[in-house]
């Protein structure tokens, strides 16, 4: 029994030392969407934030909305309206394209997205030369919040270590 333990608890420190992290890759059918800053200066970082804000119940019904990548394409064209009633609130000039939009090499969190031109609705703010917040519409990926500042990883565990760190 005890040679058990101890081989379970080898097992399971091997486990956790090479441990990988768990990584969310774009797929290439994907529709992407995002919100580019004017610039980087603190109003207009939070001008952006306060958009995504106001834009969340959009994007939730699109998400909700939509099973398929037609489905997601075509709920997007159908609330474009509301999208731009949110932009139109604010003093600021933007800029609105669904297509392809280039998107330029981006690693994040160790993954690396190759440059090139995706299916993507984009909001540019003023110049577009600040931060960007984005996420994925089809298949929803959205409720990940990727941003720019925002490295919170979740944390994975194993049932095993469950059991060890309980006793």
């Amino acid at each position: 029994m005890k040679k058990l333990i101890i081989a379970l608890f080898l097992v399971t420190v091997l486990i956790l030392v090479n441990k990988k992290e768990t990584k969310v890759l774009i797929p290439e059918d994907a529709i992407r969407f995002r919100i580019i800053a004017n610039s980087n200066k603190i109003e207009d970082q939070t001008q952006k934030l306060e958009i995504k804000k106001e834009l969340e119940p959009v994007i939730t019904n699109i998400l909700s909305t939509s099973n398929s990548l037609d489905e997601t394409r075509k709920e997007i064209k159908n609330n474009m309206y509301e999208v731009k009633n949110i932009l139109n609130k604010y003093d600021t000039e933007y800029k609105i394209n669904y297509g392809l939009n280039y998107f330029p090499e981006k690693n994040y969190k160790g993954v690396t997205y190759k440059a090139g031109e995706y299916e993507s609705l984009v909001v540019t703010l003023g110049d577009g030369l600040g931060d960007n917040w984005w996420c994925v519409l089809f298949p929803p990926l959205c409720l990940l919040e990727a941003t720019e500042d925002n490295y919170d990883d979740i944390t994975y565990t194993t049932y095993i270590k469950e059991i060890i760190d309980k006793n």
